[in-house]
């Protein structure tokens, strides 16, 4: 049986990312986006992300089958040691434990790098009910992972003609200690995991 591999992502991924995002973005209120984006958009993207946080892909076969990464809560100084994570999986690879070994080494490079608070921003049905383009997925898979309900957000989103709530949660993966060293770039870690 083939290996789930995990990697940096590179500009060359964004077709793949591309192809995976599409679906979310077209048929499902999963994510915020209404179009997709183009192939120089996700480039320009995991550049920027690139800069200075993780952008990782999953590969099966050596094809792109899930990707994920993390971008500031805030841009200001202060929010610095909390990120905002991010992670689509191909809807034909469910199953696969995909998901497992991305969010597993994105918390692991965010530890390294000296984030404390990692945040998921899930869009979630006002009504509590999962209807035909959101599912309560992704917050199961959130709360397995130790992640805990943080805040909610009265009908935030309104996709395919329907008004939906936004919540949000948090896991804490290092204490909060007074004088927190700055985090450190995604870059001056990153050859400790992955060769170069």
């Amino acid at each position: 049986m083939t290996e789930v591999m995990l990697r940096v992502a590179r500009p060359s991924d964004a077709a793949a990312i591309q192809h995976i995002y599409g679906y979310y973005v077209e048929h499902t209120a999963v994510t915020c986006d209404v179009t997709t984006p183009s192939i120089t958009e996700l480039m320009q993207r995991i550049e920027r992300t690139l800069q200075k946080f993780p952008y990782l892909v999953a590969t099966l076969n050596e094809q792109v089958v899930g990707f994920a990464y993390v971008s500031p809560a805030n841009p200001r100084a202060a929010y610095q040691w909390t990120v905002e994570t991010s992670i689509y999986i191909d809807r034909n690879c469910r199953g696969k434990h995909v998901g497992t070994k991305l969010y597993e080494m994105l918390e692991e490079l965010c530890h390294r790098m000296g984030v404390v608070n990692m945040t998921a921003h899930i869009v979630y049905p006002h009504d509590d009910q999962p209807d035909q383009y959101l599912t309560l997925a992704s917050p199961k898979f959130h709360a397995a992972y130790g992640y805990r309900l943080a805040g909610r957000f009265d009908r935030n989103v309104y996709k395919f003609n329907k008004w939906y709530d936004m919540i949000w949660m948090e896991k804490s993966i290092a204490k909060h200690e007074q004088n927190p060293a700055p985090i450190l770039n995604f870059n001056a870690i990153k050859t400790r995991v992955f060769a170069k």
